[in-house]
């Protein structure tokens, strides 16, 4: 197959006191989309590197043929598929720009329509959803000024995020507020900073976990990652914060946040598996995704954050969930990335070779 591979490059590695790391926490490093194009590759296919820029649009228009019919533009396309993990590049629901234009010039790709796409973005939105199809989620609340009354229902410690960000971005340590003055702190500068509504949430201090899910009809659920908070420094808040996930968790320390698989009894697994399957159903995600979960204080199973372009490091050492869970449940990352192209495949009824 002819796959072109879309994505957005981290120019700087992550760090706290440089804030354009900060800003590209979503996007992926040089070394990643050459680890992705280089397994691809090893299938057998043809990639196509396109980066998700102004310039995407045209990009995409060059590698469809220009002796395609309009009833079949598909099948004359020069490329068959994009494998998506671009991000995008503004708004708020910028996660929705490429699969928006590849929609336009009807070429078949890896992931969720749009609109499942940018409502996965909007972290209230997707709790509206869940909240609306009785599947558990923390209380929360939107402010778009941060001068709005704190509902009553929320109580301290809280946890404030930005709306519309996702791999931990702009959520650090003292994200973790426990009174009124330091909410209207982090909410005042996330508003301004980021130019977007701050979500609140109530705290869960139960056991966190990730689960990866690969297919539509049916769906295999990878083994379950869970975040290990005990081996975090005593001043921490057992959270995955930017510091946690960028800066504690990588390659050279010796803390390792991460168990997979987790250790887990099999009642409270079948319970997780059933909200994953669900919140997939309800929110229509196509293809993959990863779903972050938290155990409240009757043991059950919250949906934290609905990651529907998860992060995919080819480096084992990097600890990037989805492929771990993969290597867990026995595929190699050529393997796992095999399987996510065949789904998609099946879903578009392209016929091809596929491994």
């Amino acid at each position: 197959m002819k796959i072109a591979l879309t994505f957005n490059i981290r120019h700087a590695k992550p760090s706290l006191k440089n804030r354009q790391a900060i800003e590209e926490a979503e996007f992926d490093e040089p070394f990643t989309i050459r680890g992705i194009s280089k397994a691809i590759k090893k299938l057998g296919h043809k990639v196509f590197l396109v980066e998700a820029n102004k310039n995407a649009y045209l990009k995409f228009k060059k590698l469809k043929s220009s002796k395609q019919s309009l009833r079949d533009a598909t099948r004359q396309a020069k490329i068959d598929l994009v494998f998506n993990i671009a991000e995008g590049i503004s708004g708020q629901d910028r996660e929705a720009q490429i699969p928006s234009m590849l929609e336009m010039l009807k070429i078949p790709y890896v992931g969720s329509k749009p609109l499942t796409q940018a409502i996965c973005l909007n972290k209230a939105k997707t709790k509206e959803i869940l909240l609306f199809h009785n599947i558990p989620t923390a209380n929360f609340q939107l402010f778009k000024t941060g001068r709005e009354k704190l509902k009553d229902n929320l109580k301290f410690p809280l946890i404030v995020k930005p709306n519309c960000e996702g791999s931990s971005k702009e959520i650090f340590q003292n994200s973790f507020v426990e009174n009124e003055k330091d909410l209207r702190k982090k909410l005042k500068k996330i508003i301004r900073n980021l130019e977007q509504p701050a979500l609140v949430e109530e705290f869960f201090g139960g056991r966190e976990f990730t689960v990866s899910l690969i297919g539509n009809n049916p769906v295999e659920v990878l083994p379950p990652v869970e975040l290990n908070f005990s081996v975090l420094p005593k001043d921490f808040i057992p959270m995955d914060s930017y510091e946690v996930k960028w800066i504690l968790d990588n390659p050279k320390s010796k803390i390792k946040t991460i168990i997979c698989p987790a250790k887990i009894d099999e009642k409270l697994w079948q319970r997780i598996k059933e909200i994953c399957l669900k919140t997939k159903e309800v929110l229509e995600i196509l293809d993959w995704c990863r779903i972050d979960l938290r155990l409240d204080k009757k043991g059950v199973p919250n949906v934290l954050e609905v990651n529907q372009i998860p992060g995919i490091i080819p480096d084992p050492k990097e600890n990037s969930r989805f492929p771990l869970a993969a290597r867990a449940a026995g595929y190699t990352f050529e393997e796992m990335l095999a399987k996510i192209i065949k789904v998609t495949c099946e879903r578009y009824k392209i016929k091809r070779n596929i491994k």
